[in-house]
């Protein structure tokens, strides 16, 4: 399976909010990013107009028709589900794999559809009022979830984002993903999980492609950028996911998470130090969240989150979408400051998530090795182990059959350039079967790195 990266978005808040937003333009956007999948997010019908609905619309996790779309996401509503499948065809010309959610602990408090329905609870879990809790001791239920998944995947779903799983039996999802799997093989389940101790579980024996790394490389790394973590944490997160690590799915942000520029994350539009790290230290799948990719903050929303509740207008993703469609989704007009609507922050923000997601799509970074370094660098040499980060990626000689190129990392946590001399072990060299004659001398291995930022070298 090729390494996925994947878009998520909110189609409610793309473009006119339509189906039909999502268009080639759009599309050849996304592809032209290095992306893999998008990610729907809020498609299936949920519950709306009524006096329990959180917001304007209403939230996308409290599911009112499991066999439908939002009617307002479609140019006619009658036709909405032709207007979906044809977005699903739209996704796989381009390229690009087309994930949606599965809500299977909870749904709307007036959820029916015309195939038996979903026995549920007449209570919600937490604050989650507009929706009820799904009866897993019914023995319907099993049966009528399955038979949802099924739907979805014979309208050419690719992917499931499985919301709350650790609220949802896990012989439920070992059964349905094995079901599904037998006659879609190719589908990916993507789970959305806090509890690390739960990982090798739901990977292991549930069968889960990927998991959430919310409680592990994302809270380090906001941790980190908050000044009460050290980048020594990342190391550790590491060491302790072994060889779950290419299941885990890293992000800096999603629906439920801060925007990382937003006041109440970093508040800062350069945070190349925490994106690469996320992105290139491994080979786990990578996700962005529509606008993160331009410094969207957040400002239409609450504490920092854009709302998922409410129809909202966001300036930076309307002139991202209008600047995508004056330029038939070209990155080189879509940043060019005379053609484009985004402005030179914007576009310098946009630059540098194409190079890095660019670079992350190369061998050495998809199926290559890694070292971590930081055990062996010394403050004497400007190396601070709570601020900066660094490592090495290559390809395995043995496996490799074309020149394989050898990349030099560093990730600087702090507020100021850092200058670092480093220093490459031994166990590296044997490791990663590097050629002496190649690796830079002492000189070439004293770096600056830039504050929040990354120093990126090769040989």
């Amino acid at each position: 399976m090729t390494r996925p990266l994947i878009y998520q978005m909110l189609p409610r808040l793309w473009g006119n909010g339509r189906f039909s937003s999502i268009n080639d333009a759009s599309l050849n956007y996304f592809k032209s990013m290095g992306f893999t999948h998008v990610w729907y997010t809020g498609v299936i019908r949920h519950s709306t107009g009524t006096d329990f609905v959180k917001g304007d619309p209403g939230s996308p996790y409290a599911i009112q028709n499991y066999y439908d779309v939002n009617p307002y996401l479609a140019y006619r509503k009658e036709n909405r589900m032709s207007e979906f499948e044809s977005l699903v065809k739209r996704t796989h010309k381009h390229g690009l794999k087309a994930i949606i959610d599965f809500v299977p602990n909870h749904v709307g408090r007036d959820y029916a559809d015309d195939r038996g329905g979903v026995p549920h609870f007449d209570f919600s879990d937490y604050d989650w009022t507009d929706t009820y809790k799904i009866n897993y001791s019914h023995p319907d239920t099993y049966g009528a979830l399955l038979n949802i998944l099924r739907f979805w995947a014979a309208k050419g779903v690719d992917g499931f984002r499985c919301d709350m799983v650790e609220m949802v039996p896990p012989e439920f999802f070992k059964s349905a993903i094995y079901e599904i799997k037998k006659d879609y093989p190719e589908m990916i389940f993507i789970a959305e999980v806090y509890q690390k101790e739960k990982y090798w579980q739901y990977i292991r024996e549930v069968g889960f492609d990927f998991l959430y790394d919310k409680s592990g490389l994302y809270d380090s790394l906001r941790a980190i950028e908050a000044g009460y973590g050290s980048a020594r944490s990342i190391t550790w997160n590491w060491q302790s996911l072994g060889d779950l690590q290419p299941h885990m799915l890293n992000f800096l942000e999603n629906h439920d998470e801060q925007r990382i520029a937003s006041p109440y994350f970093t508040g800062r539009t350069n945070n190349e130090a925490s994106l690469s790290t996320s992105l290139l230290f491994n080979k786990a799948p990578f996700m962005l969240y529509f606008g993160e990719e331009i410094g969207d903050r957040a400002e239409e929303g609450h504490e920092g989150r854009t709302s998922i509740f409410n129809f909202c207008h966001i300036d930076k993703l309307q002139r991202l979408w209008n600047s995508i469609n004056s330029s038939n989704g070209k990155i080189e007009e879509i940043t060019d400051i005379k053609k484009s609507e985004l402005n030179a922050e914007e576009v310098e923000i946009l630059q540098s998530h194409k190079e890095l997601l660019e670079l992350s799509r190369r061998p050495e970074f998809t199926d290559g090795l890694v070292f971590d370094l930081c055990y062996c660098q010394s403050s004497e040499n400007g190396y601070n182990s709570d601020k900066h980060f660094l490592y090495l990626r290559k390809l395995d000689n043995l496996t490799n059959m074309l020149k394989s190129v050898t990349f030099l990392l560093i990730a600087n946590f702090d507020n100021f350039e850092a200058k670092i001399g480093v220093n490459i072990p031994s166990e590296a060299v044997d490791y990663l079967k590097l050629d002496k004659g190649k690796i830079p001398n002492e000189k070439d291995l004293t770096l600056c790195v830039p504050a929040h930022g990354v120093k990126v070298i090769s040989f």
